[in-house]
Order: structure tokens, then sequence, then C-alpha cells
């Protein structure tokens, strides 16, 4: 990074040169743009006495990423090993490699150029964020998720986080070779989407569930129509039939708002085969619910929860939140018929992200939600090892499907031995 002030310097120069108010940047294209920016900044580079050491390639490259792009972030979104960027202020920057989060000494020259950068992003998907209005989810163009948090909310200044979006489509036999799902979790995940199991993906914050949703939305037959319902896209789903459908916050006036609970109620009337929902949050789980028992069977959505039974007891919460009067007899009722699988994933303190537990959800029992596991995973003493296995037990489902004639394979079912891995 060049020196503070004299970054300060051309940013201010630039933008004096350029009168960038007057310029719509958003119609400009961007090479032209920054061409435009790089001669102009050539221009006031050659009337300055640069520091020996200066290299005026790099500060062109600098000061015009941060006056027309998104300053000292290029470099990180280009770099492929980092999966999230989060930025604490102007001063701090910190991104995920791996898994762990590591400080970087990415910096940006003030908290107006952070809060430039900011707007950059926000205005390109029609979104705004100021004092008013603090609070933004957004995207960048290739689909990384976006969130801002600024003053007087965020005591550090202006926080920034980038959920990079992955360049190239993950698929199962990438995550079996990460060591994050086993085979034989995917052989019957496989059957659960191509049998249509309304399946729940659930974890903590950072664990893989958006992840482990576009591998299984992937697994949908081709010929199927699907809607996606998401607040900022992030899924990947390579189908033809395919309809995704985002949701919109308020504009200044306060109206316009659409939310994942209108968008759930409208795919029912667009005939889907399934209804995929990025993640349940609060109300519309309950119409997400009904979709999954009014014959849209094969539903796919994620929710944050610390363990299946959490996760029960989240939707419970959930459904409640959409503010129709139910009993909790009734809502359980719901929830019982129609979920199928819930599929758990972690985070690991080594960065490693797994499915811990695959369960099925067997019914009501004395007014109880009841479920069977069917694989976890077993932690070894070594922190973050440990295997995946199946517990022995046989989904009630699978009994129905061989009587229809489904050739299924239940070895995998078989409960591994001590020192095997299934």
């Amino acid at each position: 990074m060049p020196p503070p002030e004299l970054a300060r310097t051309l940013h201010r120069e630039l933008l004096e040169s350029l009168d960038l108010r007057r310029r719509d940047i958003v119609q400009m294209p961007e090479a032209d743009l920054r061409a435009l920016a790089s001669e102009q900044l050539a221009g006031i580079l050659a009337r300055m006495a640069l520091p020996q050491d200066a290299d005026a390639g790099a500060l062109v490259q600098f000061v015009v990423d941060e006056a027309i792009g998104l300053g000292p972030l290029e470099a990180l979104l280009a770099d492929d090993t980092v999966s999230e960027i989060m930025v604490n202020g102007a001063g701090r920057v910190f991104v995920e490699r791996g898994g762990r989060i590591v400080p970087t000494t990415t910096r940006f020259t003030s908290e107006q150029a952070l809060r430039a950068v900011i707007e950059r992003i926000v205005s390109r998907v029609g979104r705004r964020v100021d004092e008013s209005s603090p609070l933004v989810d957004a995207r960048l163009p290739d689909g990384s998720r976006v969130n801002v948090v600024l003053a007087p909310l965020s005591l550090c200044g202006a926080a920034l986080t980038i959920r990079k979006f992955a360049r190239r489509r993950l698929e199962v036999r990438d995550l079996v070779a990460l060591g994050a799902i086993s085979e034989p979790m995917v052989a019957f995940l496989a059957e659960c989407v191509r049998h249509r199991r309304n399946i729940v993906v659930s974890g903590g914050t950072g664990s893989g569930k958006t992840t482990l949703l576009n591998v299984l939305s992937a697994l949908i037959p081709p010929a199927e129509r699907i809607v996606t319902i998401e607040d900022a896209a992030e899924l990947q789903l390579a189908h033809e039939n395919l309809v995704p459908l985002e949701a919109r916050i308020a504009n200044i006036e306060g109206r316009g708002e659409i939310t994942i609970r209108a968008l759930v109620r409208n795919a029912l009337r667009m005939r889907p085969d399934r209804i995929v929902v990025g993640e349940c949050r609060g109300g519309e789980a309950l119409d997400m619910l009904q979709a999954m028992n009014t014959g849209h069977d094969g539903s796919l959505t994620t929710a944050h929860a610390n363990s299946p039974r959490d996760l029960l007891s989240r939707l419970e919460v959930m459904v409640l939140m959409s503010g129709v009067d139910l009993p909790l007899a009734a809502v359980r009722e719901q929830i019982a018929a129609a979920i199928d699988i819930i599929v758990h994933v972690a985070r690991f303190a080594c960065g490693a992200r797994r499915v811990t537990h695959v369960v099925e959800v067997t019914g009501l029992d004395a007014g109880v939600i009841s479920t069977q596991e069917i694989f976890r995973f077993a932690p070894a003493a070594r922190r973050g090892q440990g295997s995946f296995v199946a517990t022995g037990q046989v989904p009630g489902f699978y009994e129905p499907l061989c009587a229809a004639g489904a050739n299924l394979d239940y070895s995998i079912f078989r409960r591994a031995m001590p020192g095997e891995e299934t």
C-alpha cells in the first residue's frame, strides 16, 4: 500500500480532475472509465515530485481502484484462496482462508474512501445505505453477497462483509474430496432428492449451508420446474426450467418491499415442481411448511440452528412469528408432516466444514416430534478429525419405495464396526 497521505492527495485530485459528480459513471462502461481515470492520474503524477522509492504504476492502480472500483478489496476479490472479506472500518481488514480468519495488511486511505466503495456496491443493485438506513444487503456483479452496517450502529466505522461467490460451482465429488461428507451419505441424499423428500439444511453462520443446498439442488432431475427464493441471490443452479426470485427491500419512501414470505406465496401460483428457499428466518417458515404439505414434495431450504433438535424448536418459533394464531400442537403436526430429512452441517475450530448429522423426521410421539439418526460424524480425539458412520437405522420411507419397485441400496446403512469408516 502506498503512503496514506500521498494516496489521499492523489485520490482527491483525481476526483477533482474527473469531476465524477457530473459524469454518469453507472452508465459509463467500466473499462472506459478506468482508462480515462488512469490517463488523468498519469498527468497528475507527472506534475508531482514523487518519493524515489514510489512505484508510479502501483500508485495509479491503487488510486484508480479506490476512486472508481472497489479499492484495496480488488486484490482480495481476485484471490481464489479468500472465501470471505471482513472490513471493520477503514483501517482493519480480515479475510477467511481455509476456514480460518486472518488479518491482512490491506487498508483504505480513509473512512470516506470506504464509504465511497460501499456506495458504488449498493447503487449497482438499486439499494441505498446512509445514516437513516444504515443496514443493507447487496451483491457484487459476480454474485458475491455483501452486507453493510454504517455508523452509528457500527462503532468502528463502516463494517463491510463480503461472502465471495465461488468461481466454479461445487459438485458432490468436491465435497467428498474435501472430507465434508461421505459417499454413503451422498448416495442416501441423492435418493432423498430423487424421490422428493423435503429437506432442511441446518447449521450455524458460515457452516456451509448454502453450499450444500446448491449441491443438493443440482441433483434435482433436469425436467422439473424449480422456483428459488432468496434474500440475496446466491444459489447457482444449472437447470433449464428455473425461475430465481429475489426479495426486495422498501424504497426511500418506505414502499415497494417484497418479502420472502410474499414470494413463497406467489411461487405456489407458478406451477413449481420444487420450491427452494435460500433461508427461512421468520414467518415464511409457515408458508414453506404449507407448500411442502400441499403437493410440493421435494422442496429444500436452510435455517440457522445448533443441532437437528434445535432446528425443530426454531421452526416452531418461526411459525409462531408468522402472526397466525396456531396452537403449538398444530404447529408440530405441520412440521412433522412437512419435513422428511434434516441435514446438519458445522464448522470446526480447524476451519473444516462437515455434515455432522443426517436425521429422518419420523412423526409425532405423545405430542413431541420424533426423529431417528441415519448418519453422523463421529469426532476423534484429535481436534477436527473423525469419521462418518451409519447408525444402522433404515429410513422409514425406504420400504414403501421398494414395494413400489424402486431399486435401493440398503448396504449404505450398515453400522460401522470399530475401526471402520463409511
